[in-house]
This record gives structure tokens, C-alpha cells and sequence, in this order.
């Protein structure tokens, strides 16, 4: 079977540090990369710097400067949190704001998670520092991605086959078909090759997303401008185990932008091209 890739979700530009490209020059190689639509995901995490003050994570207030389609290109505002506890818990979401980065008071009381994230259509949740999880049983972990699926925001689940947390696929599976969320399979991931275990887990888990009929989104995650669309890792292993098409919800913009939508995370389908 052969797949066509035309979303990519989970892509990185200079804000995340450890990155390397401009949103623009990210939205260049979707264009070349024949995408209908391009998700910018950066890290919305304590890695970036030593302080969680709301005046080094501006970058996520002022996307609305972003244009919705450059050069045919639909352009999506995300961002990738971290998960830091087996509550569910996502970065930001235990520090208060009460004040913007100029300096005014707030009137309304919220957390720096909810601030920066009131502009963005939609959170990419992913594992970076497993610690947390250290001996913590399965029904612990299982539970953790089910309250992180539950949060209104997040509408992807990143390279779970790589977080090295353990859970009980069939549990957190269900629930995100049953909730329209997506499972990301992570080209990054598999770059290691077929006899890894990173790889292996991924196959394992797309494998169980065909037999229980979960949504999946293949990314690059990308963090430069010329890996940007490029899924060939992903393609070959979905191959392998016959995954079936329809349940690659980034085959095109409107299936991407329907199962948002479906989501009840962001509808943006108006955005769709014409077919």
C-alpha cells in the first residue's frame, strides 16, 4: 500500500532552541513538500529556559500574526507540553500568571498553561523526562493518558512508542477513538530502524490503532526545514502491517481538519481546499 502524507502536525521552528528554522521556512518546504497543511508545535516545556516566567513563552501569545494559508498552505498554531505526572498533568498548568508580560495585572486568575495556550488550535502531548513514571504501576499509566486526553486542548498524543511509559494500549486506545483524538506515529522515531525498540512499539501500537479503528497522524517532527514532509520511515512500517488509509487522519487537510473538529478541540474546517 502506498500513503500520502498531506499534513504534517508536530514540526518544530528557532523558538524551540534546539531547532532550527523559521516559520517561514518551515512553511516553504510544506509547500514543496506538496502539503495542503502545515502544524507548527513548539516546546511548551521547562526545557527552554531556567524560569517559567510568562514573558519567555510570548512567542505563543501573538500568533494570531500568523497567516491561516501562505502560498496554499494551511498553517496551524500548536504547540508541543510536556506531561510531568501521573495526574495527567501538563507544563504550566500549576504556575499562576497575574500579570502579562508588560506587567499588567490580570483581572482573571489562570495558569500559564491556560494563557498561552487560549491562542492555539490545539496541544501535541508528549513524554520527555519519563522520571515521573519510575515505578508506577500500569493502571497509574494508563490512567495518566486518559486524563491527558481528556483536557479540552490536547488533540494529539506524541510519539507515545518512544516515552518510555508504559500503559494498557486497548484502555487509552479506545478512549482516544472514542473521543476523535489522534495517536501520532512519530517519523523520528523509527529512524533508528526495524530491530529497535522505539520502532518495534510503534509498530506494535499502529498495529493495534488498525484493529481497534483509531485515528492516527504520522509527523516528522521535524526541528529543520528540509525534513519537513518527509515520512518515509512511517510509510514503509504502515506498509508493513497493512494499515488501513482511512485511519491516517493526515492524508489530507480536510480529513485532519474534520477529526479536530469532531474533537470538539478547534473547528477550523471552513479552512479545508476546495477539492
Amino acid at each position: 500500500m502506498t500513503y500520502e502524507f498531506r499534513c504534517d502536525a508536530h514540526t518544530h521552528t528557532l523558538y524551540s532552541r534546539h531547532a532550527y528554522s523559521t516559520i517561514m521556512e518551515n512553511l516553504q518546504a510544506a509547500r514543496a513538500a506538496g502539503l495542503e497543511l502545515l502544524g507548527s508545535a513548539d516546546h511548551l516545556s521547562g526545557m527552554l529556559f531556567p524560569t517559567s516566567d510568562i514573558r519567555n513563552y510570548q512567542f505563543f501569545l501573538n500568533m494570531d500574526v500568523w497567516p491561516r494559508e501562505h502560498d496554499g498552505v494551511v498553517l496551524l498554531r500548536g504547540a508541543e507540553v510536556d506531561i510531568l505526572g501521573l495526574d495527567g498533568r501538563l507544563f504550566g498548568q500549576d504556575i499562576p500568571v497575574d500579570a502579562s508580560i508588560v506587567g499588567r495585572l490580570y483581572k482573571e486568575e489562570k495558569s500559564l498553561f491556560e494563557r498561552l495556550t487560549e491562542p492555539l488550535d490545539y496541544v501535541v502531548a508528549s513524554v520527555h523526562n519519563n522520571a515521573f513514571a519510575d515505578g508506577a504501576t500500569m493502571d497509574e499509566t494508563t490512567q495518566m493518558y486518559l486524563n491527558v486526553l481528556a483536557q479540552p486542548k490536547v488533540f494529539i498524543l506524541g510519539h507515545v512508542g518512544r516515552s518510555g511509559v508504559p500503559f494498557d494500549l486497548d484502555t487509552v486506545l479506545a478512549a482516544a477513538r472514542d473521543a476523535h483524538k489522534l495517536i501520532e506515529i512519530n517519523e523520528h522515531s523509527l529512524q533508528r530502524g526495524a530491530t529497535s525498540g522505539a520502532y518495534r512499539r510503534c509498530r506494535d501500537i499502529a498495529r493495534r490503532c488498525a484493529e481497534l479503528g483509531v485515528g492516527i497522524t504520522v509527523s516528522t517532527d521535524a526541528h529543520i526545514a528540509c525534513d519537513i514532509g518527509r515520512m518515509p520511515a512511517a510509510a514503509e512500517m504502515l506498509a508493513s502491517i497493512d494499515f488501513p488509509e482511512e485511519l491516517v487522519m493526515n492524508r489530507s487537510a480536510a480529513a485532519f481538519l474534520g477529526e479536530l473538529a469532531a474533537a470538539g478541540v478547534c473547528d477550523l474546517t471552513e479552512l479545508a481546499p476546495s477539492a
